[in-house]
């Protein structure tokens, strides 16, 4: 799709790769290492240098709780796995315009 893409191995990679790049756009899968996406989520969220970073949870779990809960912590978006490729730039692209 022509975007550039890091990857973080765990929560607080993400985290660290985060603040340093300041992306327009993250991906956070829900069950990661070391800090779940909904602690990663939490403390960009709570990092106001970081306010326009938009942030889409993904997880296999996909009860109202899990929805809720990362929607509450201030997530632009939720998708639950699986998905299509095509579903997901469609999200991407949805969520940059």
């Amino acid at each position: 799709e022509g975007y550039q893409v890091l990857v973080a191995r765990d929560g607080p990679q993400a985290l660290e790769a985060i603040q340093r790049e300041r992306p327009h756009l993250v991906l956070l899968d829900v069950m990661m290492p070391g800090k779940t996406g909904f602690e990663v989520c939490q403390a960009v969220r709570a990092d106001e240098s970081l306010a326009g970073v938009k942030i889409l949870m993904l997880s296999a779990k996909g009860r109202d709780t899990d929805l809720a809960k990362g929607n509450a912590l201030g997530a632009d978006a939720y998708m639950t796995k699986p998905f299509s490729t095509r579903e997901l730039a469609d999200k991407v692209r949805e969520l940059l315009a």
